[in-house]
């Protein structure tokens, strides 16, 4: 297969004017904003195409990983998020929307597990369930960019249990390792949940064989979701990580950011917990995460 260098200028010319043809189609479009995304698409998309010299057997192969991933995909395993995430466009379109800001809480990527309508626990609640792992207490604020504590957000947590497996990715259909709250009138915060540990994404699917013949590990970072909302604020999706994980340089969806690792303190068997919560001896940690939310522009 020649490379881009080596295409005579005859199949140069032919190739330039199937790109003017399809950049044209698109000309009339009504929408500015859909005209100007379909006109980079088809430009980038072209360029890829000749860069490598695509052959008809990849842009089949291509085709049929594209059908199999939509055919994975179901209300609780989303393939099409998977694959953006593994690819960093799903980061990527976090770090163009949500501008580095030294004052405001990073965000990052929601991931595929994400799912409405959680049941809502009290502050102190245990949003395990009674997910397997080792307990958690989580603590924090919620303020704005002026420092003013925001009573009342609301916060969906998250996350998986100790296998490594969310609780849709059971066949129960059981809701375990999700919950919502809401902050107090001092916008302070406190649940239970687990202290995380890494896992790998879902790996037996098109996505999983496409880190695997990449030579890719499937493992996340160990995290724990947050999505908080509040009026006139502007809606934060982001996770904290365990400081000391040995996967946060190679999260696989490139999610982990160094404002959010926090250090998880454990604490051994017997140590009163800040609730007096009776653990039968087990071993906990605890965390604090303080959120700011940046007004809406």
């Amino acid at each position: 297969m020649p490379t881009t260098s080596e295409v005579p200028d005859r199949q140069r010319q032919v190739e330039d004017e199937l790109v003017r043809k399809v950049l044209a189609s698109f000309e009339q479009t009504p929408d500015p904003r859909l005209k100007q995304l379909m006109q980079a698409l088809v430009r980038h998309l072209h360029a890829f195409l000749r860069e490598v010299r695509l052959s008809q057997d990849e842009w089949q192969y291509a085709i049929d990983f594209l059908t199999a991933t939509g055919h994975i995909t179901t209300e609780h395993r989303q393939e099409f998020v998977l694959l953006s995430d593994v690819l960093g466009a799903s980061m990527q379109t976090i770090n163009i929307n949500h501008a580095s800001d030294d004052e405001a809480t990073e965000a990052t990527v929601l991931g595929p597990f994400f799912v409405e309508d959680s049941p809502e626990i009290p502050l102190g609640g245990d949003m395990a369930a009674d997910a397997p792992g080792e307990p958690c207490w989580v603590e924090g604020t919620v303020t704005d960019t002026d420092g003013n504590p925001v009573p009342g957000a609301r916060l969906e947590v998250w996350e998986a249990d100790e296998d490594g497996l969310y609780d849709v990715q059971y066949d129960d259909g059981h809701l375990a390792g999700r919950a919502h709250l809401y902050t107090d009138d001092q916008g302070n915060y406190t649940f239970w949940g687990l202290t995380p540990t890494p896992y790998p994404i879902p790996h037996d699917g098109p996505v999983g064989h496409l880190l695997d013949k990449t030579a890719r590990s499937p493992m996340r970072a160990s995290h724990l979701h947050f999505k908080a909302t509040a009026p006139g604020l502007r809606t934060l999706v982001t996770h904290i990580f365990v400081d000391g994980d040995q996967m946060l340089d190679s999260d696989a969806v490139f999610g982990v950011k160094r404002s959010l690792v926090k250090r998880f303190d454990r604490q051994p068997g017997g140590t009163l917990t800040p609730d007096g919560r009776e653990l039968g001896g087990q071993s906990w940690s605890r965390v604090r995460f303080d959120i700011v939310l940046p007004k809406t522009s």
